[in-house]
């Protein structure tokens, strides 16, 4: 199986370089890679040039269009059987392409995911915010399990694979931002592909390294899930709805101080029970009490985040005339 690797690439050089570096390592070469920077001002052109003869790789630059778009933009140079999607911050584990591989002989999916993990160098800031984004306290467990919600797996675009036949049937992307992966999924499961989760086709995913850009990186995913309802009405689900009701219920704990010292008790004993089980949780997982007090932050920054965008957007959906539709193509990207 000869891969195809699309990496879109946006004002991070020194990330490509580290992910680049990972490729280099990996046990099975047997692919290409191509990296399209997407209208960045701060260019990787040097550092894909110090690849050149360790890797098979191509080199291209096009106006910034948003990352589905620029996804299709690698799609149609690629020469692979398989194409392989794979975030800019991302660094990917040597036995990669091997289990992949595997997979692929033993049982045949069209398209895969795969889940994300912590490396052992991160920042424990970096750590926190993996946990997380994996863990079932703040929904992000769900992106990790056999199955998403609904009973088949929905692979998401920061790991993902799918079959040249695939690209094209359906395509490739029509969104490029506020939930492109989603609706990217839904079409190749609607038209009657395999899916899957490759559990040991994990990368690791440096993601943000501060809580602020996480914020905003959040909120941006919380708006893209009512985006995504605009086309598919039926996939906004009530679990989807749970960071914004904890985000009501966080915001609304002060007020219960004037209403009632007895109701204000209870709210405030609701959080304590929910920080410390993700305390401990994180800590059991991290084996560090700071990642485990960091982990917190990261979740209750996790929860709001999703919950303001979620909100935010869902209140500009009830205003719109029926039948409108917001392109993602005009969305910047979080900062």
């Amino acid at each position: 199986m000869r891969f195809s690797v699309i990496i879109p690439v946006f004002n991070r050089p020194d990330e490509l370089r580290e992910l680049l570096v990972s490729l280099t390592k990996q046990t099975d070469q047997n692919f290409e890679v191509l990296v399209i920077e997407d209208g960045s001002t701060n260019k990787a052109d040097r550092v894909v040039a110090q690849f050149s003869n360790q890797l098979d790789i191509r080199y291209f630059i096009k106006e910034n269009s948003g990352q589905g778009f620029t996804r299709n933009y690698g799609f149609e140079r690629a020469t692979g059987d398989y194409f392989v999607i794979f975030d800019s911050d991302a660094l990917v584990p040597p036995h990669y392409f091997s289990v992949v591989n595997q997979q692929l002989e033993d049982g045949w999916l069209d398209a895969y995911g795969g889940p994300d993990a912590a490396h052992p160098d991160f920042t424990a800031i970096q750590k926190a915010i993996s946990y997380s984004m994996t863990s079932p306290f703040t929904t992000g467990g769900i992106r990790g399990s056999k199955k998403n919600l609904g009973g088949t797996y929905h692979p998401r675009s920061f790991n993902m694979g799918l079959s040249r036949t695939v690209w094209e049937t359906i395509g490739g992307y029509k969104l490029s931002r506020m939930g492109e992966d989603i609706e990217f999924a839904i079409r190749i499961i609607d038209n009657g592909f395999r899916t899957g989760l490759i559990t040991n086709a994990f990368i690791y995913h440096k993601r943000r390294t501060n809580f602020g850009q996480f914020f905003r990186q959040l909120r941006f995913f919380g708006r893209a899930r009512i985006n995504i309802s605009r086309y598919y009405s039926a996939e906004l689900k009530l679990v989807h709805a749970i960071p914004a009701a904890f985000t009501l219920f966080a915001f609304s704990v002060p007020v219960w101080a004037l209403i009632s010292p007895v109701l204000f008790g209870i709210a405030v004993g609701i959080l304590a029970l929910i920080s410390l089980l993700i305390f401990i949780d994180a800590t059991r997982k991290e084996k560090s009490l700071k990642v485990g007090l960091l982990s917190v932050i990261a979740a209750f920054v996790q929860l709001t985040g999703y919950g303001l965008g979620f909100l935010s957007e869902g209140w500009k959906r009830l205003k719109e005339p029926k039948g409108f539709r917001e392109t993602g193509a005009t969305i910047e990207y979080p900062s």
